[in-house]
């Protein structure tokens, strides 16, 4: 970490499809905004209903004054839609946008697309300049459709030579993976701040699930511990505390520039590790800001 790059925390939410979902949600982030985030991103769907339910909730938590990254991607849209969305962003002042790859909607075609984020980063700048700051995704254990791992680190570089600022990691659970990851970036000429995307435990069959399909490794031994708790919830979330905190200060010993938590909508678990972190005012919290940083991103 630079020695002028403060720590930065963030959290992401998903757009409830439920009132219940919604009403919810007003109370979570309110409670995570007692910790004091630089931002909260939310994720985006391509299409209709999806589409605009990431921006009614961004629109309610700007009304709030809260910080907002919305997640951004072509996938079906088109640039006539997207161009106005990013504007109706910027009127609500919105200043940071989560750019991502879009996956075609099956049935939909057409060479003409914008699909890859490196694109979608070069179409912001082309359109509005400097004024948002634009994350991207980085993939410590190297996105599931990638060629090689040197190729994957590459077009990580080609999203930041497009104009991104920074990145936000997939989640993982081996801090030698980001390490070894972010050695590899520095070699490719990467400088740019590379943030750990970190996944609290919540439900074991779930996350095994959902980390099989995006390609997040979970170690033999943390499968065969989380499996061993059976149907007892709350040893699982003890556990998922006590290791995804022991992971948190490992990442930010090392010089980690800061965290973002895939929170899933939920105060807890992500409240008690940043406690446990003693990261509860997250802008003031300097003892994480070593001086020896070992890896400067």
């Amino acid at each position: 970490m630079s020695e002028q790059q403060e720590f930065r925390l963030s959290f992401e939410f998903f757009p409830p499809k439920t009132d219940v979902g919604r009403e919810k949600l007003i109370t979570v982030r309110k409670e995570l905004n007692d910790i004091h985030p630089d931002f909260f991103s939310v994720t985006y769907g391509a299409g209709g209903s999806t589409r605009d339910n990431t921006k009614g909730i961004v629109k309610k938590m700007r009304e709030e004054g809260l910080n907002v990254a919305p997640h951004l991607s072509f996938g079906g849209d088109t640039e006539q839609t997207i161009l106005p969305l990013l504007q109706e962003y910027k009127d609500m002042g919105v200043d940071r946008i989560v750019a991502l790859r879009g996956d075609m909607p099956s049935g939909v075609g057409g060479a003409q697309q914008l699909v890859y984020a490196n694109e979608l980063v070069a179409f912001i700048r082309k359109h509005f300049d400097d004024y948002f700051h634009l994350e991207v995704a980085a993939y410590p254990e190297i996105h599931p459709e990638a060629t090689s791992y040197l190729d994957d680190v590459r077009y990580l570089k080609g999203k930041f030579d497009a104009g991104a600022n920074s990145a936000i990691t997939q989640y993982f659970f081996n801090p030698d993976a980001y390490f070894y990851f972010m050695d590899q970036c520095q070699k490719e000429g990467i400088d740019q701040p590379i943030y750990p995307g970190i996944m609290p435990i919540l439900n074991y069959r779930n996350l095994a699930r959902f980390s099989d399909s995006c390609g997040a490794d979970i170690p033999r031994w943390m499968r065969k511990r989380m499996e061993s708790f059976g149907d007892n919830q709350e040893a699982l979330i003890s556990f998922g505390i006590d290791w995804i905190s022991e992971l948190c200060d490992t990442l930010l010993d090392a010089g980690a520039p800061g965290l973002h938590f895939y929170t899933m909508n939920q105060t807890e678990p992500t409240a008690t590790i940043i406690k446990n972190l003693g990261l509860e005012d997250a802008p003031d919290a300097q003892e994480h800001n070593h001086e020896g940083c070992g890896h400067e991103h």
